[in-house]
């Protein structure tokens, strides 16, 4: 099976009108891969942007900031500093690994605090990660109830 999520944007910005396409492709037994398109034009259609870039979801982290800082020295503004409150890996992708230490640490009964401390994200990036690991954020050390609709296919299974 494949699974694909997209994200599209246009700005205006003068005369220009740019677009860009973030697409995640995961191919069951596969990496999961993302492509990202950007162009603009002005209102004659000439082109003043195109590109396509193919990225491993690990890399997307590491290249969004070497494009953040490259594309900013380029244009005379400099880098662009991470602001102090905000932890190193929060909008960072999480791996198969990472999931499974956060359900280890939510069942083991650490805090909320504690993990988003250790993972370097905030609170409520582990609030909103926990149900995608089948844990209940509302009641810690627990997983996710069966919901009804399951219930009785679990129950045959026995």
């Amino acid at each position: 099976m494949t699974i694909i999520q997209e994200h599209r944007t246009e700005v205006r910005a003068g005369e220009v009108q740019y677009q860009v396409a973030v697409i995640t492709r995961t191919e069951e037994g596969e990496p999961e891969r993302v492509t990202v398109t950007v162009g603009g034009e002005r209102p004659d259609g000439e082109l003043v942007v195109e590109g396509r870039l193919e990225l491993d979801v690990a890399s997307v982290g590491t290249v969004a900031e070497l494009l953040d800082t490259s594309l900013r020295t380029f244009a005379g503004g400099g880098s662009r500093r991470r602001s102090r409150g905000r932890p190193a890996q929060q909008g960072r992708p999480w791996t198969d690994e990472m999931d499974a230490e956060l359900e280890a640490r939510w069942l083991a009964g650490d805090t909320v605090t504690d993990i988003a401390r250790h993972f370097a994200r905030t609170p409520g990036g582990i609030r909103a990660r926990l149900p995608r690991v089948g844990c209940d954020p509302e009641h810690p050390g627990n997983h996710l109830p069966t919901p009804p609709s399951l219930r009785d296919a679990e129950e045959g299974a026995d």
